[in-house]
Order: structure tokens, then C-alpha cells, then sequence
């Protein structure tokens, strides 16, 4: 029980910013459910003064303002009560119906509320998330935890914490004014509801962990779901092209049974949780019908009295059964609460340090000093011992079979990732005491896997300098040779390229990442296989274009083709992770080295 009121506070802790509205809810509810005890209530001058013209009759002793009023009700006339009735109900569930309209709009409100803040947090956390967290969990999951698990997280808030609170009240309510009647007629009646309470709450608990459980399975098929979808999408040209549709369409049917059958067992337990605790709750009823009707026949209670018990009793049936759903709903949304946090929670690898300052420039050299990484403490080291100087305006080259670590030495530079021992320096100082957006201001980065967004070209062109004038795109993608097939466009400019850039060739959206690299005109390049999808004619312009944009900078040039290095300042080979050969083109190729042998190879 502790336990579980933990987690409940964990899934509170989201309304912790509609804390003032929830208050007001809470109000509302307790008006309303005050309302409905009253509508209750009148059955008995109903009965016993307007129906049968009899007295009200209440065995025991009771408060002073009881006896006064009962002695006043019994005084009045059945017309004048029957008047007051016919005016006060209408009155009265009309402002029962404003209530409950008002609560109910409240609640939504705070579970639409939740439903923005929480993705905006988890959305915020992804992009505060290092590189080496994208590397250890599926697209598709991720989906699922910003959708799927947020939508069933809001359910409980929205309905099922309303229904926690207003049947609770209704529970609370009707459970008293029963009691206090039943134990004026006899003490048996009190004990019997002791009894049953239990009775029902048994196995609320005892089901609720089982769908908890399956909550938990439900929400990791959803999860496989969406990964498969997702990689299927994307990867529609390979499994069409491999005739691999029957093997996907086997697959997603084989996880979506299991799904199936996991949503099956808690439909299962969440359906028999209604009818077993009314079933309990009418044993309870018949056993005290059984007593308090035999007090009313031998007159020692009015038969409105024992009307509004019965009523009292009756009514706390439904807030069981909708708490008993409650219960069930809670535990499917704890479940989704602990895959949030788990994001939530996570801390990034690479942290801005509270001390950081801006980098305005880069002036003199950048050095790699005793550099040693791996991506966990439980992986072997990918680099080891890299002892680098790169001076301002060299072009780096960067050469080594795959796996070597090419792409994470130079992901260093803008702290994608942070070196597990030695340190990166830039003009003397580690990039550690710089800010994030100010150092990777001064890189430009064109990777293997070319990235582009489902806006306009000129958009995916000044996606690193958004203010950038129609001018600026224009000379840029001149510059990357990528505006002669931009003019052959309907729109131009304005041509809207697809999801990953789908519309578009291979070399042409490897153009467009170029373009916008030239456009941000950083000081330190990152060209990595920046030509890998081009082919031997653009190849060629977009290598010019490249010497160009790299005179005067500081370039770090990945390729496996080794072409595109020899007018490299320094080549560095890198071999299991550590710098095996360095020196230029003409050095490395008079000497038997690995360079050498590989460059042969390429060429032979």
C-alpha cells in the first residue's frame, strides 16, 4: 500500500500546476455531491408527510436540532410540503447540473493541461539528451512514450482522479448518514458494512496488480508497435526491394496478437471488478433490508425513513463500482508514469557547467590531448590515447577502415560527446568551459547520414541561420551546386522536399546539407563523407565548392574515399581506435604504410 501511494503521488506530481483549478474542482464536487444527499434526502417527507400524511419516525436519541426539526416537518402540512418540493427540486438539480458541468469542464481542462505540459517536458528532454542515449533506444518507443503513454496518464487524470475524488465524497457522504441512521435503529446494521467493505476492497487490490502488470506489457507492445512501423516506413524501398513484405506483415501481426492478448486479460480483470463488487455490495443490502424491514413493518420506523436508509445504502453501490474502475484505470496510468519518468529522469552525458562562458571566436589551434572514450563503463574503449594538434585553417583528414572512430573524435568538437579521460582544448581552454549553443556556433557539420526536414528547401537550407535573406540561400546553394536542379522546380525555393527528403535524390539532399553548411559559414568544418552520395560529375564541382568554403577555415574531412584527401594538410589514420599513421598525402604514400595500401587498393 505504501508502495502504491508513492507512485500515486509520482503521477499526481503532473497536476502539481493546475494545484489552484483542482482546488476549485474539488469544491465543486463537494457542492454537488452535497446536492444529490439532499435530492436524497427528501424521500423522506416524500413518503412519510406528502404521500402517506404519516409522522417521521427515527428510533434512538438524537440531537437536539433533529428532534426540532422532525417535530416542525411532522407539524406541516403534506400541501405546503408538496409546494416547497415543487419549487426547491427543479431549483436544486438545476444548480446540482451547474456544478457537475463546472467540475467536469475543470478536469478536462487540467488533463488537456497535463497532456501539453508533460510532452512539452519530454520533448524538451530529448533535445537535452546526449547523443549516446539516441544510441541505445528505439525511434518508435520513444513515439510511444510522447503519445500512447501521456494519452493514458491523462485518462486517469482527467476522469478517473475526478471520479477518485467526487464518488469518495459520495462514498463518504452516504456511507455516514446510513451508519448514523443503522446504528440508530440497531448496532448490527454498522457492522455489517464493516464487514462488506472489506469484502469488496479484497480483490479491487488483489486485480489491480495483475493489471498493473499487463499494463506494463501493453504499454511495451505499443512501444514494438511503433518501432516496427516506424523502421518498416522508413526502410519501405529495402523491404520492397528484398520482397520481404510477408516477413514484416508476420512480424507486425505476431506483436500485435500479443498486444491483443495482454489488452484481452486486463479487459478481463477490469470488466469483473464491476459486478463482483456489487454482487458483495448486495449481500450486504439484503442482510440489512432483512433487519430494517422488519422495523418498519413492526412501526418502529417510518417507512420514508427507511426509504432514504435504503437509498443512502443503494447509492453507495455505483461510486463503489466506479472506484473499483478507478483502481484499475490508476494502475494501466502507473504504469505509463514509470516509463515517463524513466525519461524524465535520465541525465545527460554532456552537461553545460554552471560556470560556462561564450566562445566568441576560434584564434589559434585545437588539441586533442590523451583522449580516451567509450559509450558505457561496461563497452571496451573505441578510441584510446589520441594526441591530435590541429592549427587554425588546416584541413584534417581524417582515414581508417569502419568502426575505427572517425566520427566520434571530431564529435568531440561540439561536445556531442565528452571524452571519458583527457580532455579537447580549443585556444587553451576545454571545450567543457564553454556554452553548448556558442560552441557549436562555430561548427558546421555535413554528415554521411544526410538529415532533412519536411519543410521548404529554403527552410532545410537556413535551418542554421534562420534569419538568413533570400540572397544568402540563393548564393549558397550556387556555392554547393545544388541550384541548378532547385531553378528546374515548380516552386523553387519554395518546394517542399518530404519526409526525410523523399522527393529528393540521394546527391541532391546531399547538396542541400552542404548549401546549408556554406550558409552558416562557421569557422570549423565537419565533412563527414560529405560527397558519399554524389555522383562522379557532381562529385567533382561540389569537392571545388568544398576547397573553397574550406580556404581559410579549419577543416576535419571524414572520407572513405580517399580522393577527396590528398590536398589535406594532415592525414591521420586511425586504426582500432588509435592513431596508427599521420603526416600529407606524399609522406604516407613514399613509406609502406596502411595508408598507402589502402589508397592502392581503392585505386587498383
Amino acid at each position: 500500500m505504501k508502495k502504491y501511494l508513492q507512485e500515486y503521488l509520482n503521477l499526481l506530481k503532473f497536476v502539481k500546476s493546475y494545484r489552484g483549478m483542482l482546488l476549485l474542482a474539488v469544491l465543486c464536487m463537494g457542492v454537488s455531491t452535497l446536492f444529490e444527499g439532499i435530492s436524497l434526502g427528501m424521500i423522506i417527507p416524500l413518503s412519510d408527510r406528502i404521500l402517506t400524511n404519516k409522522e417521521i419516525i427515527i428510533p434512538g436519541d438524537l440531537p437536539a436540532f433533529l428532534n426540532t426539526l422532525i417535530q416542525k416537518a411532522n407539524s406541516t402540512k403534506p400541501l405546503t410540503f408538496l409546494k416547497l418540493m415543487v419549487m426547491s427540486l427543479p431549483l436544486l438539480f438545476l444548480a446540482k447540473g451547474v456544478f457537475i458541468f463546472i467540475q467536469d469542464y475543470l478536469m478536462n481542462i487540467i488533463g488537456q493541461g497535463v497532456i501539453k505540459e508533460v510532452r512539452n517536458s519530454l520533448y524538451v528532454k530529448f533535445q537535452e539528451l546526449s547523443l549516446d542515449f539516441y544510441s541505445r533506444s528505439r525511434t518508435g518507443e520513444l513515439m510511444s512514450r510522447i503519445t500512447n503513454d501521456v494519452n493514458v496518464i491523462t485518462n486517469s487524470i482527467s476522469y478517473a482522479l475526478k471520479d477518485l475524488i467526487f464518488e469518495s465524497m459520495k462514498v463518504v457522504l452516504f456511507a455516514f448518514l446510513s451508519f448514523y441512521i443503522g446504528f440508530k435503529i440497531s448496532w448490527i446494521l454498522p457492522l455489517i458494512a464493516f464487514v462488506i467493505f472489506p469484502l469488496i476492497m479484497f480483490p479491487v487490490i488483489k486485480l489491480g496488480k495483475r493489471i498493473k502488470k499487463f499494463a506494463v506489457e501493453i504499454q511495451k507492445k505499443i512501444a514494438d508497435l511503433n518501432s516496427l512501423m516506424a523502421e518498416t516506413i522508413q526502410g519501405a524501398y529495402i523491404v520492397k526491394a528484398f520482397c520481404r513484405e510477408n516477413y514484416e506483415i508476420e512480424r507486425f501481426k505476431e506483436i500485435n496478437h500479443q498486444y491483443y492478448r495482454f489488452m484481452l486479460k486486463t479487459v478481463k480483470r477490469t470488466l469483473v471488478l464491476s459486478p463482483l463488487t456489487e454482487f458483495i455490495g448486495v449481500l450486504g443490502t439484503v442482510c440489512i433490508l432483512w433487519i430494517i424491514g422488519r422495523e418498519v413493518i413492526e412501526g418502529r420506523l417510518s417507512f420514508g425513513v427507511f426509504g432514504a436508509f435504503l437509498a443512502f445504502l443503494l447509492s453507495m453501490i455505483r461510486p463503489l463500482k466506479k472506484l473499483s474502475n478507478v483502481h484499475a484505470i490508476n494502475q494501466r496510468a502507473l504504469a505509463a508514469s514509470e516509463r515517463i519518468y524513466t525519461i524524465l529522469e535520465e541525465e545527460p552525458q554532456v552537461v553545460e557547467l554552471p560556470e560556462a562562458e561564450e566562445i566568441k571566436e576560434f584564434k589559434d589551434k585545437i588539441e586533442f590531448r590523451d583522449v580516451w572514450f567509450k559509450y558505457s563503463r561496461e563497452d571496451d574503449c573505441v578510441l584510446r590515447n589520441i594526441n591530435l594538434e590541429v592549427k587554425k585553417g588546416e584541413a584534417v583528414a581524417l582515414v581508417g577502415h569502419s568502426g575505427a572512430g572517425k566520427t566520434t573524435l571530431v564529435g568531440f568538437l561540439p561536445r556531442f560527446y565528452d571524452p571519458f579521460k583527457g580532455e579537447v582544448v580549443i585556444d587553451g581552454r576545454n571545450v567543457k568551459n564553454f556554452t553548448l549553443g556558442s560552441l557549436r556556433s562555430l561548427v558546421s557539420v555535413v554528415s554521411q547520414d544526410t538529415v532533412l526536414f519536411n519543410a521548404s528547401i529554403r527552410d532545410n537550407i537556413a535551418y542554421g541561420k534562420h534569419d538568413a535573406g533570400d540572397k544568402e540561400v540563393v548564393e549558397a546553394a550556387k556555392k554547393a551546386h545544388a541550384y541548378e536542379f532547385i531553378s528546374t522546380l515548380p516552386r523553387k525555393f519554395d518546394t517542399m522536399i518530404g519526409d526525410r527528403g523523399l522527393r529528393l535524390s540521394g546527391g541532391e539532399k546531399q547538396r542541400l546539407a552542404i548549401a546549408r553548411a556554406i550558409l552558416k559559414d562557421a569557422p570549423i568544418l565537419i565533412l563527414d563523407e560529405a560527397t558519399s552520395q554524389l555522383d562522379s560529375v557532381s562529385e567533382q564541382l561540389i569537392k571545388e565548392a568544398l576547397y573553397t568554403l574550406m580556404e581559410g577555415r579549419t577543416s576535419f574531412i571524414i572520407a572513405h574515399r580517399l580522393s577527396t584527401v590528398q590536398r589535406a594538410d594532415k592525414i591521420i589514420v586511425l586504426e582500432e581506435g588509435q592513431i596508427k599513421e599521420r603526416g600529407n598525402h606524399a609522406q604516407l604514400t613514399a613509406a609502406d604504410t596502411l595508408y598507402k595500401k589502402l589508397y592502392s587498393l581503392q585505386f587498383e
